[in-house]
């Protein structure tokens, strides 16, 4: 379980389809094999760390189903990448529940500081006003619900400390919303077909 307060900002050193290779110092501080980190707010498990020339790195398996459902498969050498370590029972949980599930990826329309996200029709139904987000691992509030998407703010920190000051128009977000509605969602499908 993560919070959407992202520790850092990794670079991906290598991407073969398979294995990812991201450079990072803090989240590596004290992980280890098997240990998970967030990677735009896709919980990735640690397979393999080390330390070359440029600085510590840190390896991940990508499935294909990862790479179906997130912005990952995008990645290239260079890329920057928002990480998070998961959430410790004695942290404070300063963003919201994220999972590190990505549910869907969604298209910037308008970079920040006013955010607008294209989402896919069948995640509007999940997005409230005032409700909570999570943008490649960024844990949001919603301002607007739109007919095709939503709008959040960014403050001008959070813009500085996280990939999304750097992306713009056209770009793929790894999107989150919040897994309570979607368990209140089930739950009321099952009393409606339960009771009917």
């Amino acid at each position: 379980m993560f919070t959407g307060i992202v520790e850092e900002l990794g670079e991906i050193r290598s991407f073969d389809g398979g294995t990812l290779r991201i450079g990072a110092e803090t989240v590596l501080g004290d992980a280890r094999i098997g240990d998970s980190i967030a990677v735009n707010g896709c919980c990735l498990t640690v397979t393999a760390m080390g330390e070359d020339e440029r600085g510590r790195w840190w390896e991940a398996d990508v499935s294909h189903e990862t790479l179906r459902r997130t912005n990952l498969g995008e990645s290239a050498p260079g890329a920057v990448v928002n990480l998070e370590r998961p959430v410790r029972p004695i942290d404070r949980l300063g963003g919201h529940i994220v999972q590190g599930h990505v549910d869907a990826v969604g298209e910037i329309v308008e970079a920040v500081p006013d955010l607008r996200v294209r989402v896919p029709l069948d995640l509007l139904r999940y997005l409230v006003v005032k409700g909570s987000v999570t943008v490649d691992g960024v844990s949001l509030t919603v301002v607007d619900v739109l007919e095709d998407g939503f709008t959040v703010a960014v403050i001008p920190h959070t813009a500085e400390v996280t990939t999304l000051g750097r992306k713009g128009p056209g770009d793929a977000v790894n999107l989150e919303v919040d897994v309570t509605v979607k368990y209140v969602e089930r739950l009321l499908e099952w009393h409606r077909d339960v009771g009917s």
